[in-house]
């Protein structure tokens, strides 16, 4: 059971930002366990049990990153990251190690956390989204709408240089983006202190869930 985050979660990713090297990890195992790994672990399983128990007929899998970096791809880093974050994502993607459509998201840092829901497909991924905008222009801009309603999420994502397509309203924001999330941030603090953030979480998760099936509709497609 998540019972919060707590300052000394902060201090060790910072300790951690500044040792990035396996002696010193391997000596602040136990906290690393004890105050990260552990209560992010709980976090996600919590989150995860909420969501089900509203939505039974959707299913869900829940993946938690590792601490350890890919070390074909340290590129000068330390072999540990300084972020970790879980995903919860549609369970037909169990077989699918490919799998490129939406998730909801939540990552811890030293100073701040953030959580949403992301598609960061394939440029073929995002050529399908496309076609759907253009088949019901006035479904996708109502369902843009509704996502903008949220209070205290914003959408972020990278825009193409030279535009896909003219297009007006809360459509415009969302269709000439290369990949995009709907986040939320905050400082170390709050709400991550606190063993309702699993509520918190589902509670916003749910919210965007509108746009969720929307993608994940896409996403369940054949190119």
């Amino acid at each position: 059971m998540f019972k919060g985050f707590s300052k000394e979660t902060s201090e060790f990713l910072w300790e951690l930002a500044f040792n990035n090297e396996r002696p010193w990890f391997n000596a602040h195992k136990q906290e690393f366990e004890t105050y990260l790994n552990q209560p992010l672990r709980a976090l996600a399983a919590d989150t995860y049990a909420l969501m089900s128990e509203r939505l039974p007929g959707t299913d869900f899998r829940v993946h938690v990153s590792r601490i350890y970096r890919d070390a074909r791809r340290l590129f000068g880093r330390g072999p540990y990251k300084e972020a970790m974050w879980f995903t919860i994502i549609p369970d037909r993607t169990s077989d699918d190690p490919d799998y490129d459509g939406p998730a909801f998201w939540f990552e811890i840092r030293a100073a701040s956390y953030a959580y949403g829901m992301g598609y960061w497909g394939y440029p073929q991924e995002m050529e399908r989204f496309r076609k759907t905008v253009d088949a019901n222009p006035a479904a996708f801009e109502r369902l843009a709408e509704e996502m903008a309603a949220l209070p205290g999420l914003k959408l972020e994502g990278e825009d193409y240089k030279r535009p896909k397509a003219e297009k007006t309203g809360r459509t415009a924001e969302w269709y000439n983006k290369k990949h995009f999330s709907l986040s939320r941030h905050g400082d170390f603090g709050g709400d991550l202190l606190s063993p309702e953030l699993p509520k918190i979480l589902a509670d916003a998760f749910g919210s965007m869930m509108p746009m969720f099936l929307f993608l994940s509709h896409i996403s369940s497609r054949e190119s």
